[in-house]
């Protein structure tokens, strides 16, 4: 019997042994995805405990702790950060399995030096040991630095100022280059209660009145030439799913113009608003360079109890199993067809959905950039091993594997980085089972531009940052 969770971990073949220890295990982290915040990056900011660390805004724990009976007040409301830690400890003993598992316990090992396992009998114990280490200089920037990372991207809305990222830029004392990432979603929401508001706080951030669908895309770009001032080169969209139903510019410029005054806009009309919003988007994105991301494939605050009391982003969400891959071909489509189509990751929720992705981004490559359109990494429900294996051996079939650009956090927590560790094991695993069965000679020259390329290489130049 192995040890659990010793230095080859999710290793089970000497070729897979070799490509992670000598190819992956060293290579420096790109997080081209995430949601930590700015400004606690610049304040470096420092945890009173591990509570803080894990449990604060990470619905993936919530979601499971309610699995396991935990009353809310344990979970998001008013019990002790000692209560809160001594419920998940005692939910994780029965999480065999799950990815929180693993993430939780490469966490503990890397960053607290913690070579146990976590249940109700050893919470004390392992609760004394982090807050020691966390309390003696265990920070924000300390745990990014630990984590090997070069690059990280948060996600920011085009209002925004962007003052932290240029603190952050302008403090030496700290290596890691600390990017803007696009996400305008709040502008393509037209549909929403508030977005009359939002269009407000936009046209101020901008200077420009936006009173047309015209003047909107002025705005837009205003902003992006601004974000891409603070070395923005990254967009990301989070869709319901990826629509397709054009309409003439006099179409959408009315339908704007029913929401600016107030109405309530049919569902026909809120997708051609929304196909020449990403149409513009994407056009912007090819002339400057940008990449685009498309996350669709979830459906949102499932559970109106607890969204009354949390909001959104509180473990209430699922996976939808409407996303039209038709309806994705044919909005890339009226991209490529002028040449506007910019670099371009997909991802879906939908696990179904690999198979139709690998297919579509077949059909749109070329040679401006090396995997131009790119199938995303497993994502949040399929960020485990099953998902990723699914999603590698799918893309493998499809395309080609040796041109991925990895794995991305998509998270809050500054412990994430483990993310990437996990990925990068089950990715050698993968490739060194096919080399071990004959499906890949043993030709290591290959082998480690492949597991270097996916680990690192690949998303630096990808996202340009090698020049």
């Amino acid at each position: 019997m192995k040890k659990f969770m010793d230095a080859d971990f999710l290793l089970t073949t000497d070729t897979a042994k070799k490509l992670y220890h000598e190819y992956a295990e060293t290579q420096p982290i790109i997080d081209y995805h995430c949601h930590i915040v700015p400004q606690e990056i610049y304040e470096d900011r420092k945890f009173d405990n591990i509570t803080q660390v894990w449990l604060g805004a990470d619905h993936y724990k919530w979601r499971q702790m309610r699995s396991n009976g935990v009353e809310e007040r344990y979970i998001t409301g008013d019990a002790s950060d000692r209560e809160k830690f001594q419920k998940w400890a005692e939910t994780l003993e029965v999480a065999i399995g799950n990815p929180l598992y693993h993430w939780s316990h490469l966490e503990l090992q890397r960053y607290f030096g913690y070579e146990g396992w976590l249940n109700g009998e050893t919470a004390e114990e392992v609760w004394n040991l982090c807050n020691e280490k966390l309390q003696n200089g265990l920070s924000a920037r300390k745990l990014i630095e630990m984590s090997n990372v070069e690059i990280l991207c948060t996600t920011d809305d085009p209002a925004d100022t962007l003052e932290w990222h240029k603190k952050i830029a302008e403090d030496e004392s700290f290596s890691v280059k600390v990017l803007p990432a696009w996400r305008p979603d709040k502008a393509m929401s037209l549909e929403k209660a508030d977005y009359l508001a939002y269009l407000e706080k936009l046209s101020n951030a901008s200077g420009v009145k936006i009173d047309s669908f015209a003047a909107l895309i002025e705005a837009l770009k205003n902003r992006m030439d601004f974000f891409a001032s603070m070395g923005c080169s990254v967009s990301d969209h989070g869709l319901a799913y990826v629509m397709c139903a054009p309409a003439s510019t006099e179409a959408v410029e009315a339908i704007f113009a029913k929401r600016l005054a107030g109405e309530v806009v049919t569902v026909e009309e809120e997708r051609q608003f929304k196909t020449a919003f990403l149409v513009e988007m994407g056009r912007e994105y090819h002339k400057k360079n940008w990449v685009m991301q498309l996350h669709y494939g979830v459906k949102r605050d499932n559970n109106g109890l607890i969204f009354g009391k949390l909001g959104p982003d509180a473990g209430i969400d699922c996976i939808s199993n409407y996303t039209p891959s038709a309806e994705l071909a044919d909005y890339l489509n009226l991209l490529a067809v002028n040449d506007e189509l910019p670099k371009t990751i997909i991802y879906s929720l939908n696990p179904i959905d690999n198979a139709a992705i690998g297919t579509i981004i077949g059909c749109f490559q070329d040679s401006s950039a090396v995997g131009k359109i790119q199938q995303g990494s497993a994502w949040w429900f399929n960020d485990n091993k099953t998902g990723m294996i699914d999603q590698m051996t799918s893309l493998a079939n499809l395309g080609l594997l040796g041109n991925f650009i990895g794995m991305l956090t998509d998270s809050r927590s500054f412990l994430s980085y483990t993310r990437h560790e996990y990925f990068r094991r089950i990715m050698c695993e993968l490739i060194g089972g096919w080399v071990e069965n004959g499906e890949y000679p043993a030709d290591y020259r290959a082998l480690e531009r492949i597991v270097s390329g996916i680990s690192y290489k690949n998303t630096k130049r990808y996202f340009g940052w090698d020049k």
